[in-house]
């Protein structure tokens, strides 16, 4: 049967992106009845057909935080643990009821247990690795949707190369640019880095550097707490010998002189720098991003609220730019993964480390962002997602990706582990799948991530398989996937 696809890009802020890979399959078999490509595309420009896209939690956020928890956190000693299990299985902490009935959570986590009704928690995360098993190519994989070129047996990548694919928030903002003059996506408090990988995942890669996120990497080491204190934005402040007419009278000047020089226009066209010179003054001469990265307007309560640490405040400066108009946030958990003080990279000191460092940390920072949205109304339209690369091997003590382990640690584990999505139409107080006895495999509805990845493009209103064109010019999807839609309500 045929089928005349919509409006190029009905359901995109762009309708000179195309089609979507659906568009192509529905046509693809259509020459027998003596209409060539050319006519559908033709007849797909006037057509106005329903979207292909849709169904629950489309196109309910109009931004993402994605919370992302570096290292790979325990789903066993944090939001999944287990009764009845071997002692080298059974998490050090004890476990308490949540908000939530007949859900449980570990001592470690009591004000995420009081919200978690506000937000859905996937039990049934899982991927079986291919080259994914350390963190640096699984990294790539959650952020990306694909699995990179040239990747190690240890699972180590090559640098950031403008031929990577790009991060999903570049995609995002790509399709979806911000309604005001504000940074269109923002990633904080430091680059994803594992070894000597810095940054690998998270530029624009091969859709240019005008959709690189806006890096907000304050000075200091992993260790210190007070990192967001020491924000510099010089480059969002006028100059007091620049007042803002005069700033606004060089843009004129700039546009006339431009009128001017038609072949210079035409050169540059296709770069649109007009576009990004414009959006530059705006942002600069409006002073909403300045104002957003002051996290002394808030109060002392609030602060104390989130956690007086570096991810605490990250996550309360999430919020602040999603307020201001920043489309996608991306917090980066601030310890990178090597297995030491609040990295959840837990192959030694695990009983330690988890509830004294990184579980309070995540227990303030997570709880205080998914309820100060919830009571400012913001939760109806923003996306939360917090996930690691993978979760941590159920048995502790045991090898599971050639690194050692002590009794009081745990390895990678892909196979089976936890993420929470909150906000934008996802279900409030509901487990979407579930863990095995051990915690080691899914026995209910598992989901890739890059399920989940889809799942954040369909929120937004972007059907997952939208081709974007990469260096070469050769089509891709966004993601290979379909969205997890029984997450949303």
């Amino acid at each position: 049967m045929l089928v005349i696809p919509g409006q190029p890009g009905k359901d995109l802020c762009d309708s000179h992106l195309g089609m979507t890979r659906r568009d192509l399959l529905r046509v693809g078999g259509s020459a027998f009845l003596g209409v060539s490509l050319g006519q559908l595309l033709q007849l797909k420009a006037s057509a106005s057909s329903e979207s292909n896209a849709g169904g629950p939690g489309w196109n309910r956020a109009k931004s993402v935080i994605l919370v992302y928890l570096q290292g790979g956190p325990s789903h066993l000693d944090l939001w999944d643990p287990k009764d009845n299990v071997p002692d080298n299985v059974r998490s050090p902490y004890q476990k308490i009821s949540t908000a939530v009935p007949g859900v449980e959570f570990t001592e470690i986590l009591p004000k995420l247990a009081k919200v978690i009704d506000k937000a859905t928690l996937i039990r049934s995360m899982s991927y079986t690795p291919v080259g994914l098993f350390n963190h640096t190519a699984a990294i790539y994989q959650i952020h990306t949707g694909y699995t990179a070129d040239k990747v190690s047996p240890s699972g180590q990548l090559e640098p950031p190369s403008p031929k990577d694919f790009p991060n999903f928030g570049s995609n995002i903002i790509r399709l979806k640019p911000p309604e005001v003059p504000m940074l269109p996506f923002v990633m904080l408090p430091r680059p994803l880095q594992e070894s000597n990988v810095v940054n690998k995942s998270g530029t624009a890669g091969f859709l240019g550097r005008q959709f690189d996120p806006y890096y907000l990497f304050p000075p200091g080491d992993d260790m210190e707490m007070d990192k967001m204190s020491k924000i510099r934005i010089d480059d969002l402040r006028l100059r007091p010998e620049v007042p803002e007419t005069r700033l606004e009278r060089r843009a004129r000047l700039r546009e006339l002189i431009s009128n001017g020089m038609p072949e210079v226009d035409a050169a540059v066209k296709k770069y649109e720098l007009g576009k990004y010179y414009e959006t530059a003054i705006d942002l600069v001469v409006s002073g909403r991003a300045r104002d957003a990265f002051d996290l002394t307007k808030e109060s002392e309560s609030m602060r104390e609220r989130y956690g007086r640490n570096t991810f605490g405040q990250s996550c309360l400066l999430a919020r602040r730019l999603i307020e201001a108009g920043t489309r996608v946030v991306e917090v980066i958990w601030p310890k990178i993964a090597n297995s030491d003080n609040h990295s959840w990279d837990v192959h030694v000191g695990l009983t330690d480390r988890m509830k004294k460092q990184s579980g309070p940390m995540l227990d303030a920072g997570l709880s205080g962002l998914i309820s100060d949205l919830d009571e400012r109304g913001m939760l109806e339209d923003t996306l939360v997602v917090a996930i690691g690369e993978f979760g941590r091997s159920p048995q502790r003590g045991v090898s599971t990706s050639g690194n050692s382990n002590t009794d009081d640690g745990r390895d990678h584990w892909p196979y089976c582990y936890t993420a929470l999505v909150a906000g934008a139409g996802a279900r409030r107080g509901f487990v979407y799948g579930k863990s095995d006895q051990t915690g080691s495999a899914p026995t209910e509805n598992p989901v890739h991530p890059i399920e989940l990845l889809a799942s954040i493009y369909h929120a937004v209103g972007i059907d997952p398989m939208t081709i974007v064109y990469n260096h070469l010019n050769q089509p891709r999807e966004l993601v290979k996937a379909s969205p997890v839609t029984a997450i949303f309500s």
